[in-house]
């Protein structure tokens, strides 16, 4: 029997990279490392092809600095083989498009930056494949999330609370609001497939946040079970308290031994309609990003560890995706009891 799961990655890995607005003169390179998927890096490079661009696919040594397992965290610096190579880094800088289909990305790595600084647009791929079809972007999406930024742009505090008891103000000064869409179409652009969301990088926070039962951890991909409520003071976690999943974070800061682990991150909801909450269940751990959690429409997303704006590198990376929350914004709601405001 013929194995034709490939056709469809090759077409959904063509709309994604016409989507990231690939033209017939531009370079493309294909990043891997030994572990990434063979049939991703076949599909780019297809992809690339049919899109009539210049395509090279690069294969580079795995490896990771990052102190845990760089298996879909979100958390590493990215390949010691790239981090320490100038002539890969030049490569990458060369290109036009990097599809990167590494195992952990450069998501939290300056290299990156210098990377998007030469121009270089960026598309990080990692999720399973059924995730990635059904969770293919469409152009409008892009519409969509900066009417979020332009929103945290122009306000100065964003309010979150739920009926499980969070509580939280979040100060928007500097905060440097951003946006994934899903497809990276702009000179200097990052992004990650799948992925749909609003965020930004406050420095001040306080209050509580109350995690209820079904909550999701990332990147351990575990689903909360018993409450967790966290106290807030400027942007730091103070006190952790609940059952064993309060354990497990307080014991998880701990063991990182990172002077940032404890602060907070990006914050920001989700907008991805196509997003099933379910799919930590479903898979491996070692299937998934989390995307689905992640992006999912209406969740809201907080993180620790790193803060470029304020210039904190740190491994200590958590998302922690939360349903049923209410998100406002200077009085404005964008998501009530964890719905997006415009689902009517």
């Amino acid at each position: 029997m013929f194995d034709l799961s490939s056709v469809d990655l090759l077409d959904a890995f063509t709309r994604e990279l016409r989507l990231c607005k690939l033209r017939s003169d531009e370079h493309v390179v294909v990043l891997a490392e030994p572990g990434s998927r063979g049939d991703y890096v076949a599909a780019a490079f297809g992809a690339a092809k049919a899109c009539g661009a210049h395509v090279i696919a690069a294969t580079v040594p795995g490896g990771t600095p990052a102190p845990m397992p760089s298996t879909h965290t979100g958390a590493g610096p990215g390949l010691t083989s790239v981090l320490n190579d100038t002539t890969a880094q030049d490569l990458l800088k060369s290109a036009d498009l990097v599809v990167d289909l590494t195992r952990e990305g450069f998501i939290h790595a300056p290299v990156q930056q210098e990377i998007l600084k030469a121009g270089t647009r960026i598309i990080f791929v990692c999720d399973a494949p059924d995730v990635l079809v059904r969770n293919l972007p469409e152009e409008a999406d892009k519409d969509a999330v900066l009417e979020g930024v332009e929103l945290l742009k122009r306000s100065s505090v964003m309010r979150v609370g739920s009926a499980a008891g969070t509580d939280l103000t979040v100060q928007l000064s500097g905060s440097k609001p951003e946006f994934q869409c899903g497809f990276a179409d702009d000179p200097g652009r990052w992004d990650h497939w799948p992925s749909t969301m609003v965020l930004c990088w406050p420095e001040i926070s306080d209050g509580r946040i109350v995690l209820g039962e079904g909550d999701i951890l990332l990147p351990f991909k575990e689903y909360v079970r018993e409450p967790v409520t966290l106290e807030i003071a400027a942007g730091h976690i103070e006190k952790v308290s609940g059952g064993a999943e309060a354990k497990l974070l307080d014991t998880f800061f701990e063991d990182a031994d990172d002077k940032w682990g404890r602060s907070l991150s990006h914050m920001g909801w989700g907008l991805m309609r196509t997003a099933d909450w379910f799919a930590t269940a479903m898979y491996g751990k070692d299937e998934l990003m989390g995307m689905d959690a992640r992006a999912f429409a209406g969740n809201f997303l907080w993180s620790t560890g790193p803060h470029p704006v304020l210039g904190r590198e740190s491994y200590a990376h958590l998302d922690i995706a939360m349903r049923g929350c209410t998100v406002s914004v200077d009085g404005t709601d964008v998501v009530v009891d964890g719905r997006l405001t415009d689902d009517g």
